[in-house]
């Protein structure tokens, strides 16, 4: 067979593959036999191991897997992967309908009802059609790149069809385990004498990182796929774009199999929540709750998102499974703030697949509410928790003779005595400087990803460090040498340097991330990320009042006041001393052509551009001092308006008497 030859048959073949592999997956309608199915794969096989110059990194004989990843990259999201805030109620439903009814006076909500997968969310690129990447969710802004494993899904597409889809976009969804193929699995594991996984979730999640990607495509892995990110929009509403995602073909919730409904109302809402909580254990996956979405991708912008989730979703959590066991004794965990959390250990329980021996019991209030005594019988349940929880307690079953419970005095790892405040719930162990939990917690912290990213260190390393007497606090870091380092165990040579030189890489961090590095009680990444933009060096920072910390947007009360306390205190002040002796960045650093043209103006973007896409143009609008807004309000200063733009904000710019300019005046205003 000559190369054209070949070329021409291996294009066949893959045209023909992927039209069956979307009958019998998509459609349930094959119109061949697997026997017929196989011959042409092992054609399509063969002619490529003839013929590598054809290769095509999605053809359908990539569904087999068989390369071996080491190491998952860590890649970016191009917008973050939110996750959704969870109600159990119908009253916190309503409340949730309330608020956004109030946040959109004049609008007419409609939402859309769908099924909450229990698996790993994903997210899946597609340039021209085909398939380039495919992300975990990660820590929401990242997440490990799994393109190879997710090929193996049969039910992911490789290429779309039609010609109708966007040039370049992401899909996001749910890879699950049926719970058909996930008995299967489990019995193989017991005839093979392996422990069986504990439930489908897992199974699911750890599937996706295995190294082998011809492993995983053994493992019965599905999926939907039903979230379309476009930068400029297509369609009007969330439930239009779901219901093209399966014209282009991927496997989406179908509207007729009752997994994606329209409601109007929280009647019509619990119609849906209420007939899936009894159906659900009827269906071949599993399910844990109901997803409630403003449908209009209009209203969605409007009502924005908060750092952790969107405003326009919210998902409604079914009962959770309950057990109940013995409390055997209680614990204390000592995080890096000195907070304590006391801890119940359980004998061992069965909960949703999942042996339990441990639970959360919050704080001493929670403790006295459940009247909680050594040896009784509790009530156990995970409740959306990543640590179950004790919810109550069976009286029934309680000795006669049960000592009341006595919370700790003094704290279990330094017998520092213990403080509370009066509006705190929380106990605190104030010893900062010599509680190991507390060291070793805050210096965990300051190298974690989000903060100082320091490459060849880990929460072992740091223990590691920190029982050595190497480090008492993170200054010290930075006078780490590779002598000191190479005489402690498992540290060869080139560990020690990787070590010496990712904290001196550390040195470029931003400011705002030093600023959440040094682990501020109350200041996460945005809060830092604001003081930071709003001082710009830490001597402003240290040198500010109360008062003029509560000034900054979005800085309350409590905020204010750790942020104060942290900088009265001279030991801290002493550690950012020797981090700026070290090199670490305690300043804002402007970029190239910023500017404080818009200081001051709070600025909404709405609509669709030619000259930037919304990324860039909030980008634009902080690196030039002014502030990104979702909503139009009396304090808006002015909006940069793009083609389909909504009326009702419009008219309501119009009424609040708010500028409207067009990209090319907002160019004109920062110079560009």
């Amino acid at each position: 067979m000559s190369p054209d030859e070949a070329r021409n048959r291996i294009e066949l073949l893959r045209k023909e593959l992927n039209h069956h592999n979307y009958l019998y997956y998509l459609l349930d309608k094959p119109e061949i036999s697997d026997f017929e199915f196989d011959q042409l794969l092992k054609e399509l096989q063969k002619l490529e191991a003839e013929f590598p110059q054809f290769d095509d990194p999605n053809s359908p004989s990539r569904r087999v897997g068989g390369g071996i990843t080491k190491d998952f990259p860590t890649k970016p999201h191009r917008h973050p992967m939110l996750s959704l805030s969870n109600t159990y109620s119908r009253e916190e439903l309503e409340d949730y309908l309330k608020r956004t009814q109030k946040a959109l006076p004049d609008e007419d909500l409609e939402f859309v009802c769908e099924l909450k997968y229990d698996g790993a969310a994903v997210s899946i690129q597609y340039k021209n059609g085909q398939l380039v990447q495919a992300l975990t969710r990660g820590d929401g802004s990242q997440g490990d790149e799994i393109t190879n494993n997710i090929k193996t899904i049969p039910r992911v597409p490789l290429h779309l069809r039609g010609k109708d889809y966007p040039e370049d976009f992401e899909i996001r969804g749910e890879v699950f385990m049926p719970l058909e193929g996930f008995a299967r699995l489990n019995q193989s594991r017991i005839d093979e004498g392996l422990e069986p996984f504990a439930n489908p979730r897992n199974s699911a999640s750890g599937t996706l990182k295995m190294q082998d990607s011809s492993l995983v495509a053994q493992r019965p892995l599905d999926c939907f796929l039903y979230f379309v990110m476009l930068e400029q929009p297509l369609f009007d509403n969330h439930y239009d774009a779901v219901l093209a995602a399966g014209e282009w073909g991927f496997n989406i919730p179908r509207p007729e199999k009752g997994y994606l409904h329209k409601a109007k109302s929280i009647d019509e809402i619990f119609e849906f929540i209420n007939r899936w909580d009894e159906e659900r254990h009827q269906l071949p996956f599993e399910i844990d709750g109901i997803v409630i979405k403003v449908n209009s991708f209009r209203l969605q912008e409007r009502l924005g998102a908060t750092a952790k989730s969107p405003r326009w979703a919210i998902a409604y959590k079914f009962k959770a499974e309950q057990q109940e066991t013995v409390l055997e004794t209680v614990t204390y965990q000592v995080g890096r703030t000195g907070a304590i959390t006391p801890v119940a250990n359980l004998k061992p329980v069965s909960i949703a697949g999942t042996t339990v021996k441990r639970a959360s019991l919050h704080n001493e209030d929670q403790i006295k509410k459940l009247d909680l005594r050594i040896g009784d019988w509790v009530y156990v349940e995970k409740g959306g928790e990543i640590i179950p929880k004790v919810v109550g307690v069976n009286y029934s079953k309680r000795s006669a003779d049960a000592p009341e419970f006595e919370y700790i005095s003094h704290c279990p790892e330094c017998g520092t005595e213990l403080q509370r405040a009066e509006d705190e719930a929380q106990h605190y162990c104030p010893n900062a400087e010599t509680c190991p939990p507390q060291v070793s917690g805050r210096i965990q912290h300051f190298i974690s990803r989000k903060a100082m990213d320091i490459e060849g260190m880990g929460s072992e390393t740091v223990e590691q460090f920190v029982q050595a007497d190497l480090i008492k606090n993170f200054a010290d870091l930075y006078d780490l040498k590779v002598a000191d380092i190479l005489p402690l165990e498992r540290m060869a040579e080139k560990s020690a340097q990787n070590i010496v030189d990712g904290i001196a890489a550390s040195k470029a961090i931003p400011f705002e991330r030093v600023l959440f590095a040094l682990g501020i009680r109350y200041v996460g990444e945005t809060v830092a990320k604001k003081l930071a933009r709003h001082f710009e060096t830490i001597e402003a920072l240290m040198a500010a009042t109360a008062e003029q910390l509560v000034n900054v947007d979005e800085i309350g009360d409590r905020i204010a006041e750790s942020v104060v306390a942290y900088f009265s205190d001279s030991q801290n002040r002493k550690q950012i001393e020797r981090l700026q002796q070290a090199g670490l960045q305690f300043e804002i650093v402007k970029q190239e052509g910023a500017s404080e043209s818009l200081a001051g103006l709070s600025i909404v973007i709405s609509g669709n551009f030619e000259r930037f896409s919304r990324n860039e143009l909030k980008e634009l609008i902080e690196q030039h001092g002014g502030k990104n807004t979702g909503s139009v309000s009396g304090k808006t200063s002015l909006i940069v308006a793009g083609e389909g733009m909504g009326p009702s904000k419009r008219k309501k710019a119009e009424d609040l008497g708010v500028r409207i300019i067009d990209e090319n005046e907002f160019a004109e205003m920062i110079g560009l």
